[in-house]
């Protein structure tokens, strides 16, 4: 009996026009995608309106997609990283500090101005790469893709992934290194 609850499944039923096909991908995939767009961008609105572009060309593009190709999510993927291009290339000015952290009543006021100013240091940081080494440390570091699927999202060889890493991390070493020396395993 065939799978109908994997991704393929669904996609050959959203390729037939069936919503709840549609409804349980979204709900599936919604989460990393949202994330993805967020951290790469830097703000929680257009990561949104990226999010609903990716599902709105999954529903358009459904009946186009081929099996086994690539798996659904390098695909979803590679449509956020798109648009996130896109975006960023509009407006490369971008504010990661527009949502406010939760306070952890266990650790002290010192510890958690400390750590926001490392992750405010260390967004500046990531923005102030350029686009391709940014989009290969979130894929690979926020994301948790292996490096043959974020290379194959970006549409580059392995190699050329694990360069844009390498100068991204000495890029960011040099960086952040006076504000958190071991972060990066500084030398």
């Amino acid at each position: 009996m065939p799978d109908t609850d994997s991704d393929e499944s669904l996609m050959v039923l959203v390729a037939q026009g069936d919503h709840a096909a549609c409804r349980t991908l979204v709900e599936r995939h919604l989460g990393r995608i949202f994330a993805f767009a967020s951290r790469t961008v830097g703000d929680r609105s257009e990561a949104e309106d990226i999010a609903q572009e990716v599902f709105t060309r999954l529903w358009q593009h459904a009946a186009s997609w081929r099996p086994g190709a690539a798996r659904l999510t390098t695909w979803l993927h590679r449509v956020a990283l798109n648009l996130c291009l896109d975006h960023l290339s509009r407006k490369r000015a971008v504010n990661l500090d527009g949502v406010p952290e939760p306070i952890d009543p266990r650790k002290d006021a010192a510890l958690l101005l400390h750590e926001k100013h490392v992750r405010a240091h260390v967004s500046s940081a990531l923005h102030d790469l350029p686009d391709s080494q940014q989009a290969a440390v979130v894929l690979c570091h926020y994301q948790g893709f292996r490096n043959v699927e974020a290379a194959e999202i970006m549409g580059v060889s392995v190699e050329a992934l694990e360069s844009l890493l390498a100068r991204a991390r000495r890029t960011l070493r040099e960086k952040l290194r006076a504000i958190a020396p071991d972060l990066l395993g500084g030398e």
